[in-house]
């Protein structure tokens, strides 16, 4: 008789129930139905099963339940209904919000929004230590504001001392005249100080670790896109690397940096980055911020799009409009549409190239177009330059010296406290010399009239 063999059982995945709310005259990037769809994907990922939706148009938020007294009731019988264990919003509740809501459903139902849903798939995927730092800061600080009587104590998270039963509350656990909720609320702010300062050293480490790049001399190409775009998927194409693939929303939340030779003989770096996303939550931008450098401070955007998404045009915008937020719009930027492979027609792949700005089609699960994108990489990188002006203090040496490597150098001034000089540089290095440009006509500061 063969021997069963046994697997660890499985918990039962929750049922959730999807409310989307239109605010009338606030602009939006998709359509409440196509926003509610994407909800419903982020719930997947997170291992809900979505059994219900419902949708409504105000022309602003009510104060106390988000939604209207008669959408309240008709959701808590839906979900009564169809035994929903959590009711999901697309749209950010506030604190009140929330209690109201969870007060109207029962103490059996979970209430929770958008942002706590994308911050649950992000601690179910942060691999590095600094991932995890950053989830946890961003779940602290979404959650600092939302505490209730209820809160489940947090010795139970951070490893506090409750005893050797590992009861909650008791002796010693409490201040003077203290709640518990004031007890939460104070190990909530010094754990969010304590991972504050971790991720300051973290990022501390990036920033050293960027400055050997950059006197390395070697181009830094990040590839940004909104989630599941497939960004992973090229870079193991091009960089014949081992990135982790899943067709679901933020399978990739750590960056991975890959060297890759491109068709002229140049080198550069390749850097995937987590998957953006619209409506991202404040809490994530903010506490990925270390992560979030590393785009800011590339030669060259390579934007992925999946040419095959219904709202491809409006995730590109979602994209565009977090790297603003950022400070990383000023970068030279290619389009790569990916997935061209699956377009029926070949009318529908021109109308799309029409569409985007820089736009290379490929599929990087087939190969097709890797050698035109490299080409294109490789002329933003090294081929076209840019006429330049630049007052350069004798400090910047490092600017100095790269103008004269990899720029070309028409005339130089020489000043007392730097340099003037006039020349291009190859498109990569730009922004560097954006902060020292010298206006257009004006000329250097004879060494004898400075004083």
């Amino acid at each position: 008789m063969a021997k069963k063999t046994t697997e660890a059982t499985r918990p039962p995945r929750e049922k959730a129930f999807l409310v989307g709310v239109e605010i009338r005259n606030e602009p939006v990037l998709l359509r409440l139905e196509d926003s509610l769809e994407e909800l419903a994907l982020l719930s997947d990922t997170a291992g809900l099963d979505v059994v219900g939706e419902a949708t409504q148009k105000l022309d602003a938020p009510t104060v106390d339940t988000y939604i209207g007294a008669g959408k309240v009731e008709e959701v808590k019988a839906l979900v009564e209904e169809l035994m929903a264990d959590v009711v999901v919003f697309d749209n950010e509740l506030s604190p009140r919000h929330q209690r109201e809501l969870e007060e109207r459903f029962g103490s059996k139902v979970k209430v929770i929004d958008r942002t706590a849903l994308i911050l649950d798939i992000f601690a179910q995927h942060a691999t590095t230590r600094e991932g995890s730092l950053q989830v946890e800061l961003a779940q602290y600080e979404y959650r600092l504001p939302r505490l209730t009587r209820a809160w489940t104590h947090l010795a139970r998270q951070t490893g506090g001392a409750a005893g050797r039963s590992g009861s909650v509350g008791g002796v010693g656990l409490r201040g003077p005249g203290e709640t518990q909720l004031e007890v939460d609320r104070r190990e909530i702010r010094r754990r969010i100080s304590k991972l504050k300062e971790e991720l300051e050293k973290v990022r501390a480490h990036r920033s050293r670790y960027r400055a050997q790049r950059q006197r390395s001399h070697i181009p830094i190409v990040a590839l940004v896109g909104y989630t599941n775009a497939g960004k992973s998927t090229l870079l193991n194409r091009i960089a014949r690397s081992e990135v982790y693939v899943a067709d679901q929303l933020f399978a990739t939340l750590d960056p991975t940096t890959r060297r890759v030779e491109l068709p002229g003989g140049h080198t550069s770096l390749f850097t995937d980055t987590v998957g953006f996303i619209q409506k991202l939550p404040t809490q994530l931008v903010a506490a990925f911020q270390a992560t979030l450098e590393e785009i800011a401070e590339a030669d060259l955007l390579v934007h992925v799009v999946d040419i095959t998404h219904p709202n491809a045009l409006a995730q590109w915008e979602a994209v565009n409009n977090t790297l603003a937020d950022i400070g990383a719009d000023h970068i030279p930027a290619l389009t790569a549409l990916n997935k061209m492979d699956r377009l029926p027609d070949p009318e529908m792949a021109m109308e799309a190239l029409s569409e985007f700005p820089n736009a290379i089609p490929i599929s990087a699960l087939k190969g097709e177009g890797m050698t035109d994108l490299l080409r294109a990489i490789e002329k933003e990188l090294f081929e076209i330059f840019i006429p330049v002006r630049v007052r350069l203090p004798f400090q910047e040496g490092q600017l100095i010296s790269m103008i004269h490597e990899q720029g070309r150098v028409e005339s130089i001034d020489h000043e007392r406290t730097g340099v003037v000089i006039s020349g291009s540089v190859p498109g990569r290095l730009l922004a560097r010399y954006e902060p020292f440009t010298v206006p257009l006509g004006e000329t250097a500061r004879p060494i004898e009239d400075e004083e």
